[in-house]
């Protein structure tokens, strides 16, 4: 299977999708969560899908209600102008990695494979993990580990990596696992994970790119419209959090006039939903998944 989403029927669901409705799958995959969302539209509703990976377009089933976009999700105002659409009734997406990446040994994901220090969404992507991890100074390496990964000796790992890369640029995952296990601290898995985590998220830009999607998006929906996003790393689930209680990533409180407080959002979810310990069994990658949903309220 190319990946299992999780919580896919509570996502799906907390779209409260109507049969005629407009929606957005953000994160197209390998198109579960986009299938339950046909199957719940009628002949004249529409699902617009995004997926800046080329994998995921082979995914992508001849449905005349469905518009696949080969792009991230950055750029959702852009392409649903571009094809026509000025509000949606619905806006999903699930934030984790697929399995069909992680388990791809050359797209450089998992410290699992002995392939190359990838980690691009994109492939056409300008900047690699190597790259990265050759030419970032080293203080620039301490805040990516430390606040994209939480990786708690970061200072003495980004030390480590530059004193490393003067003798022999880094290029494979076996060549980087070298100089990193000696600091590994707590569980090694879990220790590596946030490693990786902590430069794919560079790599690809993740965080700015969640700015710009949650910050369109309270725009783009039409009142009564859900936003569900699946965030798995604590800094996405703060930014979400914030969009769906003030209205931007960042938290910050909009007052008008007369001091009344911007709230866009009747907040669904009061408490995340996790998923079940069954499907935690079913679906280890499932884990870390945080589900929370938002019904845009009338201006």
């Amino acid at each position: 299977m190319y990946h299992e989403p999780a919580l896919r029927s509570p996502a799906v669901e907390a779209l409260q999708i109507r049969r005629n409705g407009v929606y957005v799958d953000a994160t197209f995959g390998g198109g579960g969560h986009a299938g339950m969302i046909l199957e719940k539209l009628g002949d004249n509703g529409r699902l617009i899908a995004f997926d800046h990976d080329p994998d995921a377009a082979g995914n992508v089933k001849h449905d005349e209600r469905l518009v696949f976009v080969p792009h991230n999700f950055r750029f959702i105002r852009r392409f649903l102008k571009l094809h026509g659409y000025l509000k949606v009734d619905g806006i999903l997406a699930d934030l984790g990695v697929s399995s069909h990446q992680l388990d791809s040994p050359t797209r450089g994901f998992s410290f699992r494979w002995e392939g190359p220090l990838d980690m691009r969404m994109d492939p056409l992507a300008a900047q690699t993990a190597a790259d990265i991890l050759n030419a970032l100074p080293e203080e620039g390496l301490v805040k990516i580990l430390s606040e994209w990964g939480e990786v708690r000796n970061a200072r003495s790992l980004a030390a480590a990596l530059v004193s490393a890369r003067k003798s022999t640029p880094f290029t494979t995952i076996p060549q980087f696992l070298q100089v990193v296990e000696p600091w590994v601290r707590g569980q090694k898995p879990r220790y590596l994970a946030q490693v990786f985590q902590a430069l794919r998220m560079e790599v690809n830009g993740e965080i700015p790119a969640l700015t710009e999607f949650l910050t369109q998006s309270v725009e783009l929906l039409e009142a009564g419209g859900h936003l569900v996003v699946l965030a798995y790393h604590s800094l996405e689930d703060r930014m979400v959090k914030n969009t769906l209680r003030c209205g931007n990533p960042e938290g910050n409180l909009q007052q008008d006039f007369y001091g009344n407080i911007f709230r866009p959002f009747e907040i669904v979810t009061k408490k995340a939903i996790v998923p079940s310990s069954a499907e935690r069994e079913q679906n280890p990658r499932a884990r870390s998944a945080r589900l929370r949903v938002g019904r845009k309220l009338p201006v």
